[in-house]
């Protein structure tokens, strides 16, 4: 018998999202048995860079009323995109503010400048906005995954195991209280 997880969880998407970067982490927190919903500006379907579908399943206005028990900012340039809508930047603040887990990789730490999670933390990200994220307040370290309480950062593809541990890891730590159901493995 292998422990099955519960929790909500929303992954951020928006037109030239990076493909693994929103794929893997769905596919890992499905497996285990996280509720995942990809969550874009409204209903609709988002393009990734090289033109792969992402269909968002709720749109921001409807996630902001759902308690999420983690939200991922994929990279890509979707998050240049994601960062101009006020309601993505109050949905990853308010869910940071709550104590949620939040985790960007790649150019998704620029959605954490933006909703001003950064000043006195410890993060990582792609290496062409590094000088964005230290301008915002952050300490930028430059190491596959970086952990400073709730927030989780990575910075590129190649970082993806070590990013899903992280979440894992801390979705567990954050639910370790519920009751957790079983299935045969």
């Amino acid at each position: 018998m292998s422990e099955q997880k519960s929790g909500k969880v929303a992954v951020l998407v928006e037109n030239l999202y990076q493909e693994m970067e929103v794929w893997v982490p769905v596919y890992r927190l499905r497996e285990i048995g996280y509720e995942v919903q990809l969550v874009g500006p409204r209903v609709d379907t988002y393009k990734s860079k090289l033109g792969y579908p992402a269909p968002a399943d709720v749109g921001v206005s409807q996630a902001l009323t759902t308690p999420y028990d983690a939200v991922i900012i994929p990279g890509g340039y979707a998050p240049d995109l994601l960062r101009d809508n006020a309601e993505m930047v109050e949905l990853v603040r308010s869910a940071a503010e709550r104590g949620a887990i939040v985790a960007a990789i790649c150019h998704g730490s620029w959605m954490l400048a933006s909703a001003g999670l950064l000043r006195g933390r410890r993060v990582t990200g792609a290496s062409q906005i590094r000088d964005d994220l230290r301008n915002a307040g952050g300490e930028v370290i430059d190491q596959p995954v970086v952990r400073d309480g709730n927030l989780i950062t990575s910075r590129k593809p190649a970082d993806i195991p070590d990013f899903c541990a992280a979440i894992v890891e801390a979705l567990a730590e954050a639910t370790a209280d519920r009751p957790a159901r079983t299935r045969a493995a």
